[in-house]
């Protein structure tokens, strides 16, 4: 059975793909169709429609809880490759590399060969060794400096 986050993800994702990469969503109706509380909604939005993630969220104010989301487009693949290293904190999970690099491959920015290279080097068995408090530090500085080489090649 799939999670809530995903299960809230992929709704969002067709609202988007049926109107052309543009969707208003309503924060709270959208958590009474999907069952949950607002603030699932607003973590999917957070950690799965970030800018390094290829969307841009808008909040509307006074618009009853209004969220646009859009599908970040017509950027240049070195841009979206910088994009993404600006939003990348000093920690990244496992889970966030992987969405990351599902972006860069679907958009373009690196190859499918490229993101699973780079996703073996930040996984969590390439670092079991590396003590769990600061896996995260250091997986985050290696997948920066990666992006970095790969930006250098285009």
């Amino acid at each position: 059975m799939a999670r809530l986050v995903d299960v809230i993800e992929m709704m969002i994702k067709e609202m988007l793909d049926e109107n052309d990469g543009k969707a208003t969503i309503n924060r709270s109706m959208l958590a009474e169709r999907a069952n949950c509380v607002p603030s699932q909604i607003t973590y999917v939005l957070s950690t799965r429609f970030s800018p390094g993630n290829g969307y841009i969220v808008e909040s509307r104010r006074g618009g009853g809880g209004q969220i646009m989301i859009t599908r970040a487009r017509a950027v240049s693949k070195r841009d979206y490759l910088q994009s993404v290293l600006q939003v990348v904190g000093n920690s990244l999970s496992q889970q966030q590399a992987k969405y990351y690099l599902q972006n860069m491959v679907r958009i373009g920015a690196i190859s499918r060969r490229e993101g699973t290279t780079v996703m073996a080097a930040v996984s969590d068995r390439a670092l079991a060794k590396i003590d769990s408090d600061v896996r995260s530090v250091v997986r985050s500085d290696i997948f920066k400096n990666t992006i970095v080489s790969l930006m250098l090649d285009q």
